[in-house]
């Protein structure tokens, strides 16, 4: 029986992850999922579990299919909740009254202890969190179930266990696994699905076998790409030697014949293509902080709203990338202060991600406003970098000499320092953070020229990426590479804040 079918599957999200990829998925299926980091394979996941839209193609699941997704993390209003209970809530509720009786038997199944079974889910390794959302989700008996890295956080007994666990499942139960564990992937998958850009592979192997062959085909179509080159380059050639004698001697036919060869070598070499070469999907670093993820932020049709939920207008959808340095564009009180709060909070975690808003785990954020509020009054600039960083007197007195600040200034409380002086203190504490993405409210707001070009060299010359709101236009000019406007009731992207720019001249008089 076919549970799932994907005809002709693409998807793109600011680069294309892969195109034209036909799948069927049955019942017993054992398939495991191979890609590079950020090549689209949690993005798949997605697509087949219905939380995300293909850019291309058709999905057709079976009637009734019920699909089972293992979260990576536990929520945060589960932390609390004992294993037991947390494995428990993944049944109705006439089942949890009725039948409470599956959970101790998904338990042994998956040898947790008695007295594990009782803690809270904070109290517990990442392993046996792990382990408790695989069951959460097994529990309700799933016809499909899809694991995304099931084996993070896992030492090497518990992923024995997970295997023994996945070959032991009912036989009409059909498994897609991402992973990069690949003994893990021999012992528990039949078949392998090689997700790339283009030309996706698919094998009804292992993954150890499908890799050999695999690199057997990616061999014999490079081996064929350098033959088809050569024999264009032959072509060309002679088509150049015929087509000097046919000018001296005036041969129309000789012409004709080097037309020909050159329309072949052509055809020929529109027509090779090159063998695949995995490349990573890239790794951002700034000082020693790194982010692995190729969408940093995805922003999908979010209502930006007033705190008392008046919407301000709506983003349509979104991506920032590592290496962006967006600005936001928009006349005062638009709500430009607004969206930088939602994504800020949704990336300390102050708020929850939802389907419109979501961003990479991996996010280091160096966070500045135009109040300097991450600076707290009452601290003098010596304990407000003591107390953030573990650097010692002597380093954060060096350092804070070098933001231009002597030693009684040091000492004296923030709230008497100028704002030029908050502003430095504020941009170190930004550097020392080592953030890999940046959000700045009117950054520049009581920096001098230096000051200024000091933060410019900084988000120029890092990888990171930035989301900033700023009405100096020499500040936006040499940061920004990615413009977003807010027009009316919508967020668009533009080339150039130059046509923003002569209309606020233009308004203004």
């Amino acid at each position: 029986m076919s549970y799932l079918n994907l005809q002709n599957l693409s998807l793109t999200l600011s680069v294309e992850l892969f195109r034209d990829l036909s799948l069927v998925v049955g019942e017993g299926e054992r398939l495991g999922v191979v890609a590079a980091n950020g090549r689209g394979k949690s993005s798949l996941m997605r697509i087949i579990s219905g939380e995300l839209e293909p850019t291309d193609g058709l999905v057709t699941r079976a009637r009734g299919l019920k699909t089972g997704v293992v979260p990576q993390y536990v929520p945060q209003d589960w932390l609390d909740i004992s294993l037991y209970n947390v494995v428990l809530s993944g049944l109705d509720e006439d089942a949890q009254l009725h039948e409470s009786w599956r959970v101790d038997i998904i338990l042994d199944d998956l040898s947790v202890p008695q007295d594990m079974r009782d803690r809270a889910m904070r109290q517990l390794s990442g392993g046996w969190q792990r382990l408790a959302l695989l069951a959460r989700t097994q529990i309700a008996e799933p016809d499909l179930l899809l694991l995304d890295e099931p084996t993070n956080h896992l030492d090497l007994e518990k992923i024995h266990l997970l295997e023994g666990w996945l070959n032991d499942l009912p036989r009409s139960t059909a498994v897609i696994m991402c992973s990069h564990d690949r003994a893990f992937l021999d012992a528990v998958t039949k078949r392998t699905l090689f997700l790339r850009p283009e030309n996706s592979q698919i094998y009804a192997l292992p993954y150890s076998r499908a890799r050999v062959a695999l690199d057997e085909a990616d061999a014999a179509d490079a081996r064929q790409y350098q033959k088809d080159m050569k024999t264009a380059q032959q072509l060309r050639k002679q088509a150049a030697k015929l087509n000097n004698i046919g000018i001296n001697s005036g041969s129309d036919l000789l012409v004709i014949k080097t037309k020909q060869l050159k329309d072949r070598a052509e055809k020929l070499e529109d027509a090779a293509k090159p063998a695949h070469l995995e490349r990573s999907a890239g790794v951002i670093k700034l000082a020693g902080q790194s982010s692995h993820a190729r969408a940093l932020v995805v922003i999908d049709n979010l209502d930006v709203v007033t705190p008392d939920n008046r919407i301000l207008y709506k983003t349509g959808r979104l991506w920032i990338n590592p290496g962006d340095r967006i600005v936001l564009l928009g006349a005062n009180g638009t709500g430009k202060t607004r969206l930088l709060t939602m994504v800020r909070n949704v990336i300390t975690g102050a708020a929850p991600e939802s389907p419109a808003l979501k961003a990479t785990p991996s996010l280091v954020l160096g966070y500045s406003d135009q109040a300097l509020s991450e600076l707290n009054d009452k601290h003098t600039p010596l304990e407000t970098i003591t107390r953030h960083f573990d650097i010692g007197d002597q380093k954060a007195r060096s350092l804070l000499a070098g933001a231009g600040m002597n030693i009684d200034m040091q000492g004296k409380v923030v709230a008497r320092l100028s704002g030029g002086q908050k502003a430095r203190l504020a941009m170190l504490v930004l550097r020392l953070t080592h953030p890999n993405f940046y959000i700045l409210d009117e950054p520049t707001n009581h920096l001098d020229i230096e000051g200024q070009e000091a933060l410019e060299a900084e988000l120029l010359n890092s990888d990171a990426a930035c989301l900033l709101v700023s009405h100096d236009r020499s500040f936006v000019r040499n940061t920004g590479n990615r413009f977003w406007q807010i027009v009316k009731n919508k967020l668009v992207e533009v080339e150039s804040p130059e046509a923003f720019f002569e209309e606020a001249g233009q308004l203004a008089g």
